[in-house]
């Protein structure tokens, strides 16, 4: 775990880690199938990879969304991708009982973005003693996630990182405010974009049931985060987004992502990564 969490923590020894997979698990094949892919790609770049995926989407918009195979099958399969290809595992929970088989297979335990709060659910990842991946809920300022990354630090566990997945506005769209990640440097923890979630648009009157997005916005705004400076980019895709029963819209296929790591990385490299600013304050 120390080797894993060496070359993801702060460093200017790469451009960026890349933590990416599928939204969902949807069987075992694909899921090695994709992983490879990935692999290849992301080795091709020189950029470590983190593979992801879900078990379990607790929090669908509608009974009828596609939720995955739950934890026993889904735990399965993301060992078998371990186990096949080497990779370490991202994958995240919904309730405290979860965190003890879960860290049995990942390395990185996730807390979604609407549970960003829960001090109990946090503090049981931080127990596992795997790394925590610490996603900013839509409503929350950078001074809740400071709170939330105390509470990891607080539980005896240093290995913790922050991800930027946009902000509320109104109650049917995100926006990606670029300050947010420059104030949570501050926390002096790795900092992750979400490229896939920043973009998308929550239920409402214009998509009733499920939740939508501009899937043709991930590549820009993955391009200014990256001119920013981040850690880590957080993407998803899948063989065939048009089949993918979660976020479709928002899933990139292999080869338009590695055209736009190919991108990222040149962007990395020509824009230096004032890791030193002074990021103490977010007032004038």
């Amino acid at each position: 775990m120390s080797v894993l969490w060496n070359s993801l923590k702060l460093g200017r020894s790469r451009p960026f880690f890349v933590i990416a997979g599928t939204n969902v698990i949807e069987n075992e094949r694909n899921l090695v199938s994709l992983g490879r892919k990935l692999l290849k790609v992301t080795s091709k770049l020189g950029l470590p990879l983190v593979f992801k995926a879900s078990f379990d989407k607790a929090n669908r918009t509608s009974l009828d969304g596609f939720r995955g195979p739950g934890l026993e099958i889904g735990l399965q399969r993301l060992q078998e991708v371990k186990s096949v290809l080497g990779v370490p595992i991202l994958t995240d929970v919904h309730e405290t009982y979860q965190v003890e088989l879960v860290s049995e297979v990942a390395d990185v335990i996730q807390i979604p973005s609407f549970l960003c709060r829960q001090t109990d659910l946090i503090v049981a990842a931080a127990n596992s003693g795997r790394i925590v991946h610490l996603k900013k809920g839509q409503f929350a300022s950078v001074e809740v996630m400071e709170r939330a990354v105390e509470k990891v630090r607080t539980s005896g566990n240093d290995k913790v990182m922050v991800c930027e997945r946009g902000s509320s506005w109104g109650v049917e769209d995100l926006v990606f405010d670029p300050r947010q990640i420059v104030f949570m440097r501050r926390f002096k923890v790795p900092v992750v974009m979400d490229c896939t979630h920043v973009c998308q648009r929550p239920a409402g009157f214009h998509n009733p049931g499920s939740s939508s997005g501009y899937g043709n916005m991930v590549p820009i705004l993955a391009r200014a985060a990256v001119a920013i400076g981040i850690d880590g980019v957080f993407i998803e895709c899948h063989d065939d987004p048009a089949k993918a029963p979660v976020d479709g819209n928002l899933q990139m296929t292999i080869p338009d992502l590695e055209i736009l790591l190919s991108e990222l990385v040149a962007i990395s490299k020509a824009v230096p990564f004032y890791r030193n600013e002074d990021t103490t304050s977010n007032e004038e």
